[in-house]
């Protein structure tokens, strides 16, 4: 496998400091950290067998450094709270799966007709051109739907969170704008 670490560098520095700075308050270590994460990188990239797992694999390192941090400083209680806060797995980490648990309350809160649009659409899988003929309805008031469902979704997300994406549009970071959101 042939990644090189200066790319890795230039696509994950940004969004692993900003990741680390929500967990790690001190601005030095955070910088400390992140040239960590970098040499665990470097000297472990030839350890990754698929190159698909290769966002979750830095995240996890970030993840096991920051614990390791709070470790060797003797944060028992910041440890768990963080092993908590951040959910990564072994596969294809991403935080879209996390906003994902949020929709499905949110969904609720649609009205009926939203609502049930959204969930024949998406979750049933069934075509917009299905939509209209199950509903009785014509296959433009069927898109409609969906499309409202889906701006009202979008909206009471980002009214509850702030969202942050990479390059190719997965959510890598979100924090709540309120302590307890309304939907979720």
């Amino acid at each position: 496998m042939d990644i090189k670490v200066p790319s890795l560098w230039e696509e994950f520095s940004i969004p692993l400091k900003k990741f680390i700075s929500k967990r790690i308050s001190n601005q030095q270590d955070n910088e400390d950290i992140l040239q960590e994460v970098f040499l665990k990188i470097n000297s472990n990239i030839v350890t990754l067998k698929d190159k698909q797992k290769l966002h979750a694999w830095i995240y996890r390192i970030a993840k096991n450094t920051i614990i390791d941090f709070y470790r060797n400083n003797n944060y028992i209680k910041e440890i768990e709270l963080i092993e908590d806060s951040i959910k990564v797995t072994d596969e294809n980490f991403s935080m879209n799966e996390e906003i994902l648990g949020c929709l499905k309350p949110m969904i609720n809160h649609l009205p009926e007709k939203y609502k049930q649009a959204i969930i024949l659409t998406e979750y049933k899988n069934i075509t917009q051109k299905e939509l209209s003929e199950q509903l009785g309805i014509s296959l433009s008031g069927a898109k409609s739907r969906v499309q409202r469902g889906r701006k009202m979704l979008k909206d009471m997300i980002l009214d509850c969170c702030s969202l942050e994406f990479d390059k190719t549009g997965n959510i890598i970071d979100y924090k709540y704008k309120t302590k307890g959101c309304k939907s979720c």
